[in-house]
């Protein structure tokens, strides 16, 4: 219902025959091209803020083009860096990246991939990634002391000069090494191409960052890789087989894009790199250390897309797992309750929710009770008129549910800021005059911002800490915020400190406030909030136990410092309103 910046996506082709094969067997030039547009496609809902391609040509000679990339912004990016496509640049090694910002900066420039030239192929360096590195002020400081000065303070231009860094050394090292063996002249580029080593610029560049990543990469000289970081928060999946090998983010993408059986493709594991060398050689690598699996939950809620088998089973488990609270908001009365949904994500969940109650033998009334419409252009310049514009991205469906009589239980994916609740959701439920709302969320309170990814990284935006907070000055427990705030400055390291926060509070205390704080003045229908518990979450999503949005328990130590400092942040910005 709020939309969520999601995370950006990856899509990586290396053709492993010679392209005149694709074009007999598959009768055009562009196979390549034609399968990563349609990875892209699939993807289209990890980033819709822009969309880049690279290609690189192993068999052009000096004094032409051999590595290429467009980029675009805007929703219709993918057409538009298709549309330049020209035959020229068709070659064994196809790049795709879709974006959205994690770090609130946006423009052309910050699309990926980004690219570093060198006359020499092999130092040539095209990056894209899905990630958000929590630690770039102390990568940055690394850099700058080895001498380097970035043009731009931000994780994709430094990992860009990082990795380009390491990449040099690995061919100032070829370069000594194939001298040493007697080469010369271009039999010294040969040996380089064809002997780079870029597990072990992975390694080197890998062990400075705390984050959550999927990092991919091709060289000029031949090289492709995508790794995982070491907590798993992020995915990956790849496939290989006699004619290509390719990665993406998302296990469907793989499926549809080559027609491949679930079995097939293969999860990167957590830590691991998937190398494909110049010649063909495709293996994989341990980069660092596996650590404790933190594979992110939200992937499985919200931001990959339904259509996997897995997370379509787990999403309706969640929504089935709801039932027991519901029947207790509703007293039982199931035969004067209408079931609904909030479009388009909640629909599954929806699914799961009314298989539950049929499963109790309950005949189930379902109605689709809310309907989003297109995004209302905001052409009109006075702010009031704008927010009613945006009241009325939702409608409902008139005559759905009998007024007075029914009540209305309608599901949603998550509940982050609330705003919509407020200013649409609940007025428009409103007229249709239900006995009562029982708004249910089929995730947990999200209680944390994420550093690893989504763009939520203000404690206050989020509708679970404003109703703690609000608790806690009823209560006249100031002095547990003057705590807090003491330990996350003098302590950033230790313990997630903000956690500290909701330890007083029950879940339904903090529904109950959510609730007074969301409802419009003038609604009349009463309201229930319904979250799914934090044990419910894991037994329907076992493989993915990366909850910090939830409970505060963050896979990495970066990830600690940044709550820390967001609850510092917090304080000092609202000193005036908090008495210590």
């Amino acid at each position: 219902m709020e939309q969520l910046k999601h995370e950006c996506g990856v899509a990586m082709i290396r053709l492993l025959k010679p392209l005149s094969y694709y074009e007999k067997k598959y009768g055009s030039w562009s196979y390549g091209f034609n399968k990563l547009y349609l990875m892209m496609e699939k993807q289209h809902n990890r980033g819709q803020e822009g969309a880049g391609i690279a290609s690189v040509c192993l068999k052009k000679e000096p004094g032409t083009e051999y590595m290429f990339r467009e980029k675009a912004e805007g929703k219709d990016a993918i057409t538009e860096v298709f549309s330049r496509v020209t035959q020229e640049m068709a070659g064994e090694l196809y790049m795709g990246h879709l974006r959205y910002s994690t770090t609130g900066k946006s423009g052309l420039t910050f699309v990926h991939p980004f690219l570093r030239r060198n006359n020499w192929r092999a130092k040539n360096l095209c990056l894209c990634g899905n990630f958000n590195m929590t630690n770039i002020n102390d990568v940055f400081e690394f850099l700058t002391l080895q001498g380097q000065s970035p043009r731009i303070f931000g994780d994709s231009y430094i990992t860009l000069e990082l990795m380009g860094h390491r990449l040099d050394r690995e061919v100032e090292r070829l370069y000594e090494e194939a001298k040493s063996k007697g080469l010369d002249s271009r039999d010294i580029t040969r040996y380089i191409d064809e002997h780079v080593d870029m597990a072990n610029v992975l390694r080197t560049t890998m062990q400075h960052y705390d984050g959550g990543y999927v990092m991919c990469g091709l060289t000029g000289s031949g090289e492709m890789f995508s790794v995982r970081d070491p907590w798993g928060i992020r995915p990956a999946f790849w496939y290989q087989d006699d004619e290509m090998v390719a990665v993406a983010s998302e296990r469907p993408v793989l499926q549809t894009t080559f027609d491949l059986r679930v079995e097939s493709i293969k999860e990167l594991e957590p830590g691991h790199a998937i190398i494909v060398r110049r010649n063909g050689e495709c293996h994989l690598e341990q980069i660092m250390p596996p650590q404790q699996l933190s594979a992110c939950s939200f992937e499985r809620i919200y931001f990959s897309r339904g259509s996997d088998r897995d997370i379509y089973q787990e999403r309706k488990r969640l929504g089935e797992q709801l039932t027991p609270a519901i029947l207790k908001t509703i007293d039982g009365d199931v035969s004067n309750t209408v079931f609904s949904y909030i479009p388009n994500t909640a629909e599954v969940s929806f699914y799961g929710m009314t298989d539950g109650l049929r499963k109790l033998n309950h005949d189930v009334r379902i109605e689709k009770v809310v309907w989003k419409d297109i995004k209302l252009r905001t052409f009109i310049s006075d702010k009031a008129e704008r927010n009613d514009l945006a009241a009325h991205v939702y409608d409902i469906t008139y005559g759905s549910l009998r007024p007075y009589e029914d009540n209305l239980v309608i599901i949603d994916d998550s509940i982050v800021r609330g705003t919509t609740l407020k200013e649409s959701i609940f007025k428009i439920l409103d007229r249709l005059h239900p006995k009562k709302i029982v708004m249910v969320s089929s995730s947990p309170q999200i209680r944390y911002p994420d550093y690893y990814g989504i763009d939520m990284s203000q404690l206050e935006e989020l509708c679970a800490f404003r109703a703690a907070i609000a608790l806690i000055r009823e209560r006249g427990m100031q002095q547990l915020i003057a705590d807090t705030y003491r330990k996350c400055k003098e302590y950033p390291d230790t313990d997630n400190h903000v956690r500290n926060i909701y330890a007083p509070f029950t879940v339904e205390e903090i529904n109950c406030k959510i609730v007074e704080m969301l409802r419009p003045d003038n609604m009349q229908a009463p309201v229930e909030l319904v979250f799914q518990s934090i044990e419910g979450l894991h037994t329907a999503c076992p493989r993915h136990p990366g909850d910090w949005y939830f409970t505060g328990r963050y896979p990495t130590q970066g990830g600690i410092r940044l709550s820390n400092q967001a609850f510092v942040n917090y304080v000092e910005h609202n000193v005036s309103s908090i008495e210590f």
